[in-house]
C-alpha cells in the first residue's frame, strides 16, 4: 500500500492505474478509522480493481470553537486497518497543499444545506462540499462510498454530483453501530465513560421513534416529543435537534408519511453526536 501527500504524485499514481483501465473505488475520511469506514473499505475492494482512502481534517468544515485541532489523528495505525481490508492508496496531504496561499474557490449547495446540521454549523457543507469536489478531481474515481450516519452530508454531496455532472457512481451504505447501538464515529473518542454508557439513548430515541410510527403516530410533533423525552433522561445530554424531514429534501414534516428521516445531534460535554434513521411510512 502507498502513502501519497502530494497531489501532483497522487495524479501521477493514479494516471497508471487508469492507464491499465482498472476502476478505481475512493473513500474519503478524516481519519481515526473505525468499522464505520472499514465497511465503506471493503466494499469499494469488492466493487473495483483500485482502491484510494483519503485522510484529512478538512480545517474549513470546522467553525469557530469547534474540534479542528482535537480532532483525533494517528495515521500510522489508520494505515495499518485500511492496509488490512485491501486498500491500495492512502491520500494524506498537509492542509497547504490543499489549500495554498491565495486559494479562493468554493463549492456550494443550496436548499438542503440549510436545515439540520447546516442550520447549526454555518459554513461546515461548504466546507465539505469544497473538500471532496477536490479530492473527486484528484482521484477521479468510478465509484465513492459515504456512510448513512451522515446523512444530510451524503445527500448534499449526491446533489453537488449530480448538480456538476461528475462522472462517478455514489454509494450510501448503512451505519455501523457499537453492540448498544451507538453509531460509530470518530468523535466517540471524545467520551467519558459516563457520557459513553448515556449515549446509547440516541439510538433507543430512534428506536422509539421507529416503534411508535409502525404503530400508527402520524404526528411528528408527537414522535420527536416521545424522543425529547427519553434523551432527556441522560443527565449530560443537551440536545442540539430532533427532527423528522422527508428524506429526499430534508424539508419538515408535520404529518408523516412516504419516505421520512429521523435524525438528531445531542451533545454529551463538549461532543456533538449526530444519528439517524430511514424509515418508509
Amino acid at each position: 500500500m502507498q502513502v501519497i501527500e502530494r497531489n501532483s504524485d497522487l495524479r501521477t499514481v493514479l494516471g497508471e492505474v487508469k492507464k491499465k483501465g482498472l476502476r478505481v473505488g475512493f473513500v474519503p475520511t478524516m481519519g481515526f478509522l473505525h468499522e464505520g469506514h472499514l465497511s465503506l473499505v471493503r466494499a469499494a475492494r469488492q466493487e473495483n480493481d483500485f482502491v484510494v482512502v483519503s485522510i484529512f481534517v478538512n480545517p474549513i468544515q470546522f467553525g469557530a470553537g469547534e474540534d479542528y485541532q482535537d480532532y483525533p489523528r494517528d495515521l500510522e495505525r489508520d494505515c495499518k486497518l485500511a492496509s488490512a481490508e485491501g486498500c491500495d492508496l492512502i491520500f494524506s496531504p498537509p492542509v497547504i497543499e490543499m489549500y495554498p496561499p491565495g486559494y479562493a474557490t468554493f463549492v456550494e449547495v443550496e436548499n438542503l444545506t440549510e436545515t439540520l446540521c447546516g442550520a447549526r454549523r454555518p459554513g461546515h457543507f461548504r466546507g465539505v462540499t469544497t473538500v471532496v469536489a477536490k479530492l473527486f478531481n484528484l482521484v477521479a474515481p468510478d465509484q465513492v462510498y459515504f456512510g448513512q450516519k451522515d446523512a444530510q452530508q451524503a445527500l448534499v454531496l449526491k446533489k453537488m454530483v449530480t448538480d456538476l455532472n461528475m462522472d462517478l457512481q455514489f454509494h450510501i451504505l448503512p451505519t455501523i453501530r457499537e453492540d448498544d447501538g451507538l453509531a460509530m464515529s470518530s468523535r466517540n473518542k471524545y467520551l467519558s465513560p459516563r457520557q459513553r454508557r448515556e449515549a446509547a439513548v440516541l439510538y433507543r430515541s430512534l428506536q422509539e421513534a421507529e416503534r411508535l410510527i409502525q404503530g400508527g403516530v402520524r404526528s411528528a410533533q408527537d414522535v420527536k416529543a416521545a424522543m425529547v423525552s427519553l434523551i432527556a433522561g441522560a443527565e449530560e445530554a443537551e440536545i442540539d435537534y430532533v427532527e423528522i424531514v422527508q428524506a429526499a429534501n430534508l424539508l419538515p414534516l408535520e404529518r408523516l408519511q412516504g419516505a421520512c428521516l429521523v435524525a438528531l445531534a445531542v451533545r454529551f460535554g463538549k461532543t456533538r453526536l449526530i444519528d439517524n434513521i430511514l424509515l418508509e411510512v
